[in-house]
């Protein structure tokens, strides 16, 4: 092995250095005892589940699938195909145990391996395998732990009994459809009532959406798959909730789904009352409903309306244990917050998640001052001042039951996990907490990424340099790039800066920007794409490269290459289409080619219904500038992706192909969404060979 592919090799061992790391917590209720995941080493991938006394800081491992199902791991791979396909949408992609569910208490716990259901007795670490109408998936428990709801074949059961509680209907149900998965942050599909006694399930009729098929190499003995697909304009599927009863009653819970077709949030607040949220097509208007299970009627209790889109902002709309309700509240420069309309004193801030309460406040994650860094602070509803719980940069992030908080801490120097109890101050950067185990491997590069705000916009990049760089030797420039709607590139977590170091000692100046368009800058920032998403980003990450050669003069413009993935694959292809005079060379990973054929809930948000926006879907479209293709372009695409499907690369290639264009194209048997490049040693390597050649 090279030294070259050392790394690459070490990243695929360990998961890019997430094997062994605790992830996937739950906090008992009263905050005493913690659930987690955790592999058993830094090249082990397969996932057990452990319960951590938080007062004691002792720690049992409570569930083996080694145990369970000798022989077997839990992988992907081994799973049935549809399962495959809802564990992509909820990113439950851990071998092992990739995700469970628990009671409030954590006294009982439930999940699936290989599509087989087990209820884990955390007090003994005894597991039972309860039986099956057939490859079960997402089961979750009834508060008591002796019923578990789970769904098999599109139906919703409830053990012990072998008969669904949904009807056989032609619908699915107890999931979450395609739109609220992937684009709307609802994973699940069904609820238990609090006393147990009934279901909130979710129906889903997809009967009317386009399909799309997979005929993958990789799985040469399985039959094409399909999928129904939410394509922009077109219909979505048709989302009811029902409350299904232990003792055979339904009762449907209404609402204008017509105006709002949208669920994006469910749960009981009570045995008696269910909350909802709901918003509308181009997601304008998101409202919260208090609804009556008994009847199924609905109640309006707020609305959040904006003349562009909604930003999702976790936590809210929510109503508070006193009847206030949690709103966000935007202004052009900050995301704040607002109780019964009134906005909260934020001052300095941008919310970015509400996490729960703590101690009768309001816990977020926010940004203050560099958008690099995230914090952790106490929100008082009742108008006092901010506090801050965390020192230092880097991104902090938190999770709070009674009166137990879980701080993670991402930085330059590592990532440091800790209970505090009492106090949630007490410990705060002195190391007096309970740290958590933590048996991922060694970060190999302490990179120290050039952060700075360029342009008069304020753009947040980054620069990392070869370890060995010597001031005065010009560089080829990578722009390793992602730049849409939902992700921040530019962060201090430096796991995130692990390739991009890796890139850089392979002799280039390692360039990423947050264009306008991507989050936690401001709301102005991110709404400038509004309607046009190629626009402002392709500017955008022009006049940064402009602005950061003017203060490292070791950037060499006249060898620009560009690379991602989703959308950062657009990006790449888009920037050596229309801007050859600055990028040189890309490789553009599983690229929406033309949204015109992306999703309804992703791409309407944005761009608006093709049939009222087709200038700007055009102008979005990379299909018509294939004959002006005039530098090196390598086209990747996994071919099980359902997200970005492989069509939109072949559409692409066509394109070219029919112009007389010359380009590379590399399909990825077997690969899906979830494996974008730098998680794949060969592909990488690939990437490599190509952008040297095209560079020089």
């Amino acid at each position: 092995m090279t030294i070259t592919d050392a790394f690459l090799a070490l990243s695929a061992r360990t998961g890019r250095f997430t094997h062994g790391a605790p992830r996937a917590y739950t906090l008992a209720e009263d905050g005493t005892r913690l659930l987690l995941l955790r592999s058993a080493g830094p090249e082990d991938p397969v996932e057990r589940l452990h319960l951590l006394d938080t007062a004691t800081g002792e720690e049992r491992t409570v569930a083996d699938p080694a145990a369970l199902l000798p022989g077997r791991t839990g992988r992907r791979d081994d799973l049935p195909a549809v399962e495959r396909r809802l564990r992509e949408r909820t990113r439950l992609v851990a071998a092992g145990i990739g995700g469970y569910a628990a009671t409030a208490d954590l006294s009982v716990a439930v999940f699936t391996l290989d599509g087989r259901l087990f209820r884990t007795d955390t007090a003994t670490g005894t597991s039972d395998e309860l039986p099956t109408a057939g490859p079960a998936f997402d089961p979750r428990p009834d508060s008591t732990g002796q019923r578990v709801a789970y769904v098999a074949d599109d139906a919703l059961y409830v053990t012990p009994g072998p008969d669904p509680l949904s009807p056989a209907d032609g619908a699915r149900w107890g999931v979450a459809e395609f739109a609220a998965a992937e684009e709307l942050g609802r994973a699940r599909g069904h609820w238990w009532r609090p006393d147990g006694g009934a279901l909130l399930a979710a129906r889903v009729d997809e009967s009317a959406l386009p399909r799309r098929y997979f005929a993958d190499p990789a799985r040469p003995a399985e039959a094409p798959e399909d999928f129904a697909y939410p394509q922009a304009g077109g219909p979505n599927a048709d989302v009811q909730l029902w409350v299904l009863g232990l003792d055979g009653s339904r009762v449907r819970v209404r609402w204008d789904a017509d105006a709002f077709p949208y669920l994006c949030a469910a749960s009981w607040a009570s045995d008696h009352e269910l909350l909802l949220t709901v918003a509308d097509r181009l997601q304008q208007n998101v409202l919260l409903l208090t609804a009556d299970p008994a009847t199924g009627e609905t109640r309006e209790l707020s609305r959040t309306t904006d003349e562009f889109w909604v930003d999702d902002l976790p936590g809210t709309p929510d109503r508070l244990s006193d009847g206030r309700l949690l709103t966000v509240h935007d202004t052009p420069h900050a995301r704040g917050l607002a109780l019964d309309g009134k906005p909260l004193d934020t001052t300095g801030l941008q919310i970015r998640r509400v996490v729960g309460r703590l101690r009768g406040r309001l816990l977020c994650e926010t940004g203050q001052g560099d958008p690099a860094d995230q914090y952790v602070h106490l929100i008082d509803p009742d108008g006092g001042a901010p506090e801050l719980l965390t020192t230092g940069p880097g991104v902090h992030s938190a999770l709070a039951a009674a009166d137990t908080l879980l701080l993670t801490s991402a930085s330059a120097d590592g990532i440091h996990r800790c209970i505090l109890r009492g106090d949630a101050r007490d410990g705060l950067g002195g190391g007096h907490g309970l740290p958590l185990t933590d048996l991922s491997a060694a970060l190999p590069y302490p990179v120290r990424p050039r952060l700075a705000r360029v342009t008069p916009r304020g753009l947040p990049t980054a620069v990392v340099y070869p370890r060995d760089h010597v001031p005065g030797r010009r560089l080829p420039v990578l722009l390793d790039v992602y730049g849409g709607p939902g992700y921040q590139a530019v962060a201090a977590e430096p796991r995130r800066w692990q390739l991009r170091q890796w890139w850089a000692d392979q002799g280039f100046a390692v360039v990423t920007t947050d264009n306008r368009g991507t989050p936690f800058v401001s709301p102005d920032f991110t709404r400038a794409i509004f309607r046009r998403f190629s626009e402002a980003a392709l500017d955008d990450q022009v006049d940064a490269l402009r602005a950061l050669a003017a203060h490292h003069p070791d950037l060499d413009l006249g060898r620009v290459g560009v690379r991602g993935w989703s959308y950062g694959g657009y990006f790449a292809a888009l920037a050596v289409l229309r801007r050859p005079d600055v990028f040189h060379a890309a490789c553009a990973g599983a690229p929406p080619t033309d949204f015109r054929l992306y999703d309804t809930a992703y791409t309407e948000r944005y761009l608006g219904l093709p049939q009222d926006n087709p200038e700007g879907y055009a102008a979005d479209c990379l299909l018509a500038d294939a004959p002006g293709l005039t530098r090196p372009l390598l086209l990747i695409h996994g071919l099980a992706d359902d997200n970005v499907h492989p069509s939109h690369t072949l559409l692409l290639s066509q394109a070219l192909t029919a112009a007389g264009r010359p380009h590379a194209v590399l399909p990825l048997p077997g690969v899906t969404h979830m494996t974008p490049g730098g998680m794949n040693e060969r592909l990488t390597l690939a990437e490599l060979s190509f952008l040297r050649a095209a560079l020089g």
